[in-house]
């Protein structure tokens, strides 16, 4: 069973910067994709980046430019590098696993973009 597990959120000032890290547990084997999604109170969660097994990444109009998703694949872990954050990127923040046929998901953590 993988386990994933979020590090990295907080608080952080508009225009400000954060880098959220996902680590997966549980497998021997390299995770086939990966991706972040968020949830702002009153909102349903949405995409926002997305690595495809063969490194390609896709991101949310909304964080284009702004974001970046990497990997490593011999750690099993994903990161999320967010810049110029500002309030609306303000959500739990949960990192998912596509792995053997198989959708994991991580516990979320808050960023919270705030002056």
């Amino acid at each position: 069973q993988v386990q994933l597990t979020e590090s990295g959120g907080g608080r952080v000032q508009p225009g400000g910067s954060l880098t959220l890290s996902c680590a997966a547990s549980g497998t021997m084997f390299t995770i086939d994709g990966w991706g972040w999604y968020r949830q702002a109170p009153g909102k349903q969660r949405e995409l926002v980046a997305i690595m495809f097994s063969g490194g390609n990444a896709n991101y949310a109009d909304s964080v284009k430019d702004r974001f970046t998703i990497s990997r490593d694949i011999d750690r099993n872990t994903v990161s999320l590098q967010m810049d110029s954050l500002n309030p609306e990127d303000t959500g739990v923040y949960y990192c998912y696993a596509d792995h053997s046929g198989g959708l994991y998901w991580g516990q979320g953590t808050q960023v919270t973009v705030s002056s």
